[in-house]
């Protein structure tokens, strides 16, 4: 059965040069950057702040800016001022490198300063808003539909950039997508009191199913500046792919319930466990995948572990391959020096084996290519970024991490500027230029 909605004029809200659809930490670097070369620019963003997974998520960490050896910094530009801007607030806990190196934040100062970063760069702000539709006309979107508390309203732009993590505007115009037979399952984080007893995953190990939970993999971490709080990751939800709507409100209210459930579990089983205090929830489950966006190049786990450079390289990474399981409850990790780690169950050991022979000389660091980040379409503005980047499912693993999509975000905004003053096809950008600019703006370009 359908409808038919009555046809009716939309007003027109803003005409900028670059719109960026998608307000996480890769959304903001993408409107920045293009503000940065001298865009009029405006962020859509459906939460009531900035940062996506990171803040709404509250999954607070931005990997290793270091090579895997620790040793050559492979990662500046933002990220690094970010992360700078925090430790002026004793709001971030840096870590000497190590291989699960990383960046702890409090994710309520990263939303004020991700706030602060789209106030000084004169970048137009959408927080509440939804992005809806597109109007496409002659191979160009011409502007995007979006809804909020001021109703159906239309924003004009010369480029687009689809940092929706679910690859939606790419989607709602049709360029070609695809999923996995299985997906990265989502987790729903919170922020616990008096749950920092290491021996807890022992217990959910042991007495999970009496409240009705999975075997599972779960991690914790510290919060900068709290004496008895930590951000707990306990449970995964299974079978779901959070771009569905339907799946995506039960993967929220199965979440809540799981930590529900490990919280009741504590307060059986661990010595005044009734102190146990839940503090916070997300505002938005933390989904690990869900739709890729075709583009131009496919990038290949092969390449990835390998070390592969790219003429057209926009950013480095070094963070593992991170693949949680969607078949049982474990969660395997390959490293450039050619080791697997596997671990079925929270408290168990790891099972350690390699993936590739010893050798003297392993890469330290691979590279995300720009084109990796161009729809395969007959768009010409549109360019995108995020976890829906066009790669194998385990390269996926490692490139999904926040460190390396905020390199995406700075390079896509870098390069919808170019198209926009160059007027050229997003496929047509010179990632010569691109990589000039990026390293004019301190991202390293290798």
């Amino acid at each position: 059965m359908k409808i038919v909605e009555q046809a009716r004029e939309i007003e027109i809200i803003d005409e900028v040069d670059v719109c960026v659809l998608g307000g996480s930490s890769t959304g903001v670097f993408a409107a920045v950057r293009a503000a940065q070369m001298g865009m009029r620019t405006a962020i859509v963003e459906k939460q009531n702040s900035f940062g996506g997974a990171a803040t709404s998520g509250l999954t607070h960490i931005w990997h290793s800016i270091f090579d895997a050896e620790h040793s050559k910094k492979i990662i500046s530009g933002l990220s690094e001022m970010v992360i700078n801007r925090l430790a002026e607030r004793n709001a971030v806990i840096i870590h000497k490198p190590t291989v699960s190196s990383a960046n702890i934040m409090n994710t309520e100062e990263l939303k004020i300063e991700l706030d602060i970063l789209v106030s000084e760069h004169k970048i137009k702000p959408y927080l509440h808003t939804l992005f809806s539709s597109a109007i496409t006309e002659n191979n160009n979107i011409t502007a995007v539909i979006v809804e909020n508390k001021d109703g159906r309203k239309a924003i004009k732009a010369k480029f687009f950039i689809d940092c929706t993590g679910d690859g939606d505007l790419c989607r709602r115009i049709g360029i070609a997508s695809y999923t996995y037979d299985t997906l990265q399952p989502p987790t729903t984080c919170a922020k616990i009191y008096g749950a920092n007893d290491p021996s807890f995953s022992a217990l959910i190990r042991e007495h999970g199913s009496e409240f009705g939970l999975q075997k599972d993999w779960g991690w914790r971490n510290v919060i900068p500046n709290t004496d008895n709080i930590k951000m707990h990751a306990e449970t995964h939800v299974f079978d779901v792919n959070c771009a569905h709507a339907g799946d995506l409100t039960y993967s929220e209210m199965e979440g809540r319930r799981q930590v529900r459930a490990y919280m009741d579990l504590f307060r059986k089983y661990v010595e005044n466990g009734e102190k146990i205090t839940l503090l916070s929830l997300p505002s938005y489950i933390g989904v690990r995948e869900s739709y890729h966006i075709k583009s131009l190049h496919k990038i290949k786990t092969d390449d990835l572990l390998m070390g592969i450079t790219y003429p057209d390289a926009i950013g480095n990474g070094s963070y593992r391959t991170d693949r949680h399981h969607s078949h049982d409850s474990g969660i395997t990790f390959r490293y450039l020096n050619g080791v697997t780690e596997t671990i079925q169950q929270s408290g168990e050991l790891p099972v350690m084996g390699r993936w590739r022979e010893e050798c003297d000389n392993y890469p330290t660091y691979y590279q995300i290519p720009f084109r990796s980040l161009v729809p395969d379409t007959k768009i010409e503005n549109i360019l995108f970024a995020g976890r829906m980047i066009d790669a194998e499912a385990e390269a996926f693993g490692a490139l999904r991490v926040m460190i390396n999509t905020n390199q995406m975000g700075e390079a896509v905004g870098t390069a919808a500027a170019l198209a926009v003053e160059y007027d050229c096809p997003a496929r047509d950008i010179n990632t010569t230029e691109l990589r000039s600019r990026l390293s004019d703006f301190n991202a390293v370009i290798l």
